[in-house]
C-alpha cells in the first residue's frame, strides 16, 4: 500500500469516527411517549427544523455520503491494483 492508500485509509477512519460521534449525539425518536405520560408538545419539539437535531441529522447524511465515496474509491483503487 502506497502513501495515497494510507491517506485514504486515515481519512476513512476519521469519517467513521465522525459518523459514530454525530449519531451518538442525536436524541432518540420519542414521538409517542408524550401521549403515554400526558405531556404536551413543547415549543422546542414543534420547531425541530431549527434545532440541534436537524443540524446533527444533516451532518450524519454528509458524513455517510463521504464514507460511501471513500469506501468505493478504496475498493476501486484496490481492484485496479493502484494501491
Amino acid at each position: 500500500m502506497n502513501a495515497f492508500g494510507i491517506v485514504l485509509g486515515i481519512v476513512l477512519a476519521i469519517v467513521s469516527i465522525a459518523i459514530i460521534v454525530v449519531i451518538i449525539l442525536q436524541e432518540g425518536n420519542q414521538q409517542g411517549l408524550g401521549v403515554v405520560t400526558g405531556a404536551a408538545d413543547s415549543y422546542f419539539s414543534k420547531n425541530k427544523a431549527r434545532s440541534i437535531d436537524a443540524f446533527l441529522s444533516r451532518w450524519t447524511k454528509v458524513f455517510a455520503a463521504i464514507f460511501v465515496v471513500f469506501v468505493i474509491a478504496l475498493n476501486a483503487l484496490s481492484f485496479f491494483k493502484v494501491l
